[in-house]
């Protein structure tokens, strides 16, 4: 089992910045790839952005130029930099890590944009 607990969630002003972290924790081994996903309320899930083990990294068209996702592999963390936020961006921000044949999920954190 794999234990992801997302962090620096909260009320933003539009144009304002978050960082949002995920820890991993557990039986990380074999997790190729992780990432960030969100769901507004009456709207799917959907991807934010995803790091994979090799470094590889895919935005959403609606955050790219606004959004970085790093991750410091010694503290098994992954970051979500969000910069210049929007109203539209208040949703649930769930952590995500992928396996081979399994996926796990945060309990999510909260990211409201509102003047």
């Amino acid at each position: 089992q794999v234990q992801l607990v997302e962090s620096g969630g909260g009320l933003v002003q539009p144009g304002g910045s978050l960082r949002l972290s995920c820890a991993a924790s557990g039986s990380i081994s074999g997790i190729y790839a992780m990432g960030w996903y969100r769901q507004a309320p009456g709207k799917q899930r959907e991807l934010v952005a995803a790091i994979s083990s090799g470094g590889s990294i895919n935005y959403s068209d609606s955050v790219k130029g606004r959004f970085t996702i790093s991750r410091d592999n010694a503290k098994n963390t992954v970051y979500l930099q969000m910069n210049s936020l929007k109203a539209e961006d208040t949703a649930v921000y769930y952590c995500n890590a992928d396996k081979l044949h399994s996926e796990y999920w945060g309990q999510g954190t909260q990211v409201t944009v509102s003047s």
